[in-house]
């Protein structure tokens, strides 16, 4: 059961550290001390409620349709390995800086607003948190809800580790070196994962 929620843990924060759009606005917002703890719960409670509905919404398909968990662990399994492509690549070319300073509205909603739609809009967002957490869950049986709480867990921690940290971190993401070890990082997660499912 702890193998479930560890799983779930490093899948979770293997998916959401990649640089996106949400993170640096979450970054940025955390430099600027602008609404902090406002924008790091909405993120963190949104992609709750996506890991919950993947992972209980694809255990009832699985239920009805016996035959597609192959089908979703494969596409999983590949999905990973591919995710792990992607970042091995980002790892070992150099790269500009993530520069999250200016920007953002002053106001509380403005800033939700804006918050909401970078998750809400981000077709990734489904992607990562819906289809491959929940076929992955779907893959511990009954540790799936102990993975969604790994998943969860990640999630809130890393957002509020961000958001929270982010003027600590300033000095240290201001070089390209540190994105490349974050990638191979999560190369390594990825693909560890991606075997895990096929084996």
């Amino acid at each position: 059961m702890f193998a479930s929620l560890l799983s779930g843990y490093l899948l979770g924060l293997s998916l959401i550290v990649a640089i996106g759009a949400q993170n640096a606005f979450v970054l940025r917002q955390g430099l600027r001390g602008d609404h902090v703890w406002a924008v790091t719960l909405t993120c963190a409670f949104s992609d709750a409620l996506l890991i919950l509905a993947g992972v209980e919404g694809l255990a009832r398909v699985q239920a009805a349709l016996p035959a597609i968990v192959p089908v979703m662990r494969y596409a999983g399994a590949a999905f990973l390995l591919a995710y792990a492509v992607r970042a091995l690549r980002s790892a070992l070319r150099p790269r500009n800086t993530l520069s999250p300073a200016e920007g953002g509205g002053p106001g509380l909603t403005a800033t939700l607003a804006t918050c909401l739609a970078l998750t809400w809009l981000n077709p990734h967002v489904y992607l990562d948190t819906v289809l491959l957490i929940g076929s992955v869950a779907a893959g511990h049986g009954e540790g799936r809800h102990l993975f969604a709480v790994g998943a969860i867990a990640a999630s809130f921690s890393f957002f509020l580790a961000l958001g929270h940290g982010a003027r600590l971190l300033r000095p240290l993401f201001a070089r390209p070196g540190t994105w490349r070890v974050l990638d191979g990082i999560i190369a390594v997660t990825m693909a560890a994962l991606g075997v895990g499912l096929l084996i």
